[in-house]
């Protein structure tokens, strides 16, 4: 029908069409060679044996077989999930006080926005390198002062039971900003009237918040959980900067994971199907973000 359409339309629209694909082409074939041909590629070497040009056997899905029944898989699997929980959920709750608080400031709210954005301005590798001679278990100065305060010192980073927590709290301090900007917008967008009729009616701030704000600012929260949800499944550089994995692989996290299996044990086709794998995970959580979305509106 479309075609059809097009071939009666005038000269001058089918002109100004081909002249809107001509605008384009340049992002579409940038897109093609960074995204959709490392995917493809991706997913054909998922299917060999390949180990850095040593060998190059098609096996077909016997990679997928042999992750699907490694209990390390799941267990770092499981430790992703564990980091992605922990951290979106505390950044979440942080960035929507520090939103809420922040918008009813009456005087420098621009400085103190200025200020909280700052993280966001440095890179994931410093940020963990900065944090790990802060949180140094001799020479850092967070357990300096803990021993004078008289409190007990802590290995953060080194200790299996710390280890990861400490990585939530470095990720929080990272991108609660990030969390704060939008919700912030989001706040600053929604209509006054409905406040307004409220107050008239008696409501409080609480019930305020509760059956107005939240309501309102669904689409901006689901949106922000999608964004941080991807962000710290796909989390790389924090871990690799601060634990490198350990210790004893209870941080370990599926690309860190991809990384060593690459890069350390040189196996190219396992790392690629590692990740084939844990983007189908990652599709998966978009789809039910956005069918619950679906669902509430």
């Amino acid at each position: 029908m479309s075609s059809v359409a097009l071939s009666n339309s005038p000269p001058k629209n089918r002109v100004k069409i081909g002249a809107g694909y001509l605008y384009i082409a340049p992002a579409l074939i940038i897109l093609g060679l960074t995204s959709v041909y490392p995917v493809i590629y991706s997913l054909v070497m998922s299917l060999f044996n390949w180990d850095w040009g040593l060998k190059l056997d098609f096996i077909w899905f016997e990679n997928y077989v042999m992750y699907l029944k490694d209990p390390v898989f799941w267990q770092v699997l499981g430790h992703t999930f564990y980091f992605t929980v922990g951290a979106v959920s505390v950044e979440i709750l942080l960035g929507m006080a520090l939103a809420i608080i922040v918008n009813r400031l009456s005087f420098g709210m621009g400085i103190i926005r200025t200020l909280l954005m700052l993280p966001l301005m440095v890179s994931g590798i410093i940020v963990a390198l900065m944090w790990k001679i802060l949180l140094d278990p001799t020479l850092g100065i967070v357990n300096y002062l803990l021993r004078l305060l008289g409190l007990p010192s802590s290995a953060f980073f080194g200790a299996p039971s710390s280890a990861m927590p400490s990585i939530i709290m470095v990720d929080t301090w990272w991108q609660t900003a990030f969390v704060f900007i939008v919700l912030s917008a989001g706040l600053r967008s929604l209509p006054r009237e409905p406040y307004e009729a409220a107050e008239v009616d008696g409501a409080n701030s609480l019930q305020s918040f509760r059956y107005l704000t939240l309501p309102m600012l669904k689409p901006v929260l689901l949106t922000v959980l999608i964004f941080r949800t991807i962000d710290c499944l796909k989390v790389f550089a924090i871990i690799f900067g601060t634990t490198g994995g350990g210790p004893a692989q209870i941080t370990e996290s599926v690309q860190t994971l991809a990384y060593r299996t690459a890069f350390k044990f040189l196996f190219l086709s396992r790392s690629m199907t590692l990740m084939v794998i844990f983007s189908f995970v990652i599709l998966a959580f978009c789809l039910i973000y956005l069918r619950f979305g679906e669902s509430e509106t």
